[in-house]
């Protein structure tokens, strides 16, 4: 059966973020690119003390992004003020939003299965791969009835990798993209295997695209901000002001915390 639509004040705004830092960036003053990292860690945690934010490296699997944000809210304005501190940060000055995707999440209309409308449990796996994805047209089409079939079998395949988290977002109307859909994963090589037999299901005949694809490594902001230039920040100000760098910046910054 169908699952029933849950009333759209249940459901949440998921925005994911991702930023591109300059590499002259790199060359500043290491004091200097501790207090940039620090401002931006601070309005990170002032989002995340009443709302859902995860944050990744990208440094080693993409060349245009270093570093992304996963915000998520009921509402558009928390996210919105997230963004205009972000801007206020030192390092945004150094940097450019590379890519940003906005959906919203609603329960899916081809599973019996509960779809849940925020974060799953399993949010924080080592991986998180991000992509956005279009349907041809000729999909909407399809009576309902056919829709259900082929995704049926879609489905199916996803079952038989139970490691793999799929969280299916939309987007319609409200950015370029039709969904974002993101997989939690603690080994890539499990979603490579996942993608590839996906490819000969009858659900892929009607994709239109699903790129670019980002292979995101789940980080906390410090360690995140570390990767940037290899380089730990401290949370304690010296006397004048600055944001005092780890003493092991480098053992710090690719560490296990």
């Amino acid at each position: 059966m169908r699952q029933t639509l849950s009333p759209v004040s249940a459901r949440n705004f998921v925005k994911f973020t991702f930023i591109k830092v300059d590499a002259a960036w790199r060359r500043r003053d290491a004091a200097d690119r501790a207090h940039d990292k620090h401002e931006l860690a601070a309005a990170c945690r002032e989002f995340a003390a009443d709302h859902y934010l995860r944050t990744y490296s990208l440094v080693g699997t993409r060349g245009d992004a270093d570093l992304m944000l996963r915000a998520v809210a009921p509402s558009l304005e928390p996210i919105h003020e997230l963004h205009v501190l972000l801007n206020q940060t030192g390092l945004m000055k150094w940097a450019e939003i590379a890519h940003s995707f906005l959906a919203m999440t609603k329960p899916s209309p081809y599973s019996d299965e509960a779809t849940p409308l925020e974060p799953r449990p399993g949010s924080d796996s080592r991986y998180l791969i991000v992509y956005p994805m279009w349907k041809k047209r000729e999909w909407y089409l399809l009576p309902a009835e056919e829709r259900m079939r082929i995704m049926r079998g879609h489905i199916e395949v996803g079952r038989r990798h139970p490691s793999i988290d799929i969280n299916t977002a939309y987007s319609y109307g409200l950015d370029d993209q039709e969904f974002v859909v993101s997989f939690d994963a603690d080994e890539p090589g499990e979603f490579l295997d996942l993608v590839h037999e996906l490819r000969g299901t009858e659900s892929s005949a009607y994709t239109l695209s699903e790129t670019p694809i980002f292979t995101c490594m789940t980080a906390s902001i410090e360690r995140a901000l570390a990767a940037l230039d290899g380089e730990a920040v401290g949370r304690e100000a010296t006397a004048d002001g600055r944001w005092r760098m780890a003493e092991d910046a480098t053992t710090t910054a690719i560490s296990d915390e």
